[in-house]
């Protein structure tokens, strides 16, 4: 399936102000089952336009301005193929095919910091809050990762940084 981005922002100034150089992630990162086909850039006032890649294999655009300038435009068009299943299926491992599961030895030392927050849990906000999610106990994994996405999409909403400022 061929998705087209498109992301455009615009930045007004009152008068006109030295722009530095910008370091722009605009451009998914490509895996196995993501390709970037094509990527276009257009800034006004005109850039010159540096492509990298960083340490952790994001596209990154450095764009200089030559002069100063009371608006910037930076528009992105992208194009991309996504080979990936509709509804992938994970293989779970047997000892975690239902909840509650408990990890080996290996697993938590290849988990390390991640398992900190259980263990720092002193008062049970954290436990409360999780225990929200499991509608059974015991369950099947599957089920409990319905019931955490389902539970996560209904209590976080995205808020642009605008609106936030708004409401403040």
């Amino acid at each position: 399936m061929r998705f087209r981005i498109r992301y455009t922002t615009t930045y007004s100034y009152r008068r006109p102000v030295t722009l530095w150089p910008h370091r722009l992630l605009l451009t998914p990162r490509g895996d196995h089952d993501l390709r970037v086909l094509a990527r276009e850039l257009e800034c006004e006032p005109e850039a010159n336009q540096e492509w990298t890649l960083d340490m952790f294999g994001n596209i990154v655009a450095t764009v200089r301005f030559a002069e100063p300038a009371s608006e910037l435009v930076i528009a992105a068009n992208i194009l991309i193929e996504q080979s990936a299943p509709e509804w992938p299926l994970f293989r779970i491992a047997p000892d975690a095919h239902s909840y509650p599961f408990s990890y080996s030895d290996d697993e938590a030392a290849d988990l390390g910091a991640l398992l900190r927050p259980i263990h720092d849990d002193k008062d049970g906000a954290l436990a409360l809050w999780v225990k929200g999610f499991v509608l059974a106990s015991p369950t099947d994994t599957l089920s409990l990762l319905k019931d955490i996405n389902v539970g996560i999409t209904g209590a976080v909403a995205y808020r642009t940084r605008s609106a936030a400022l708004a409401a403040v």
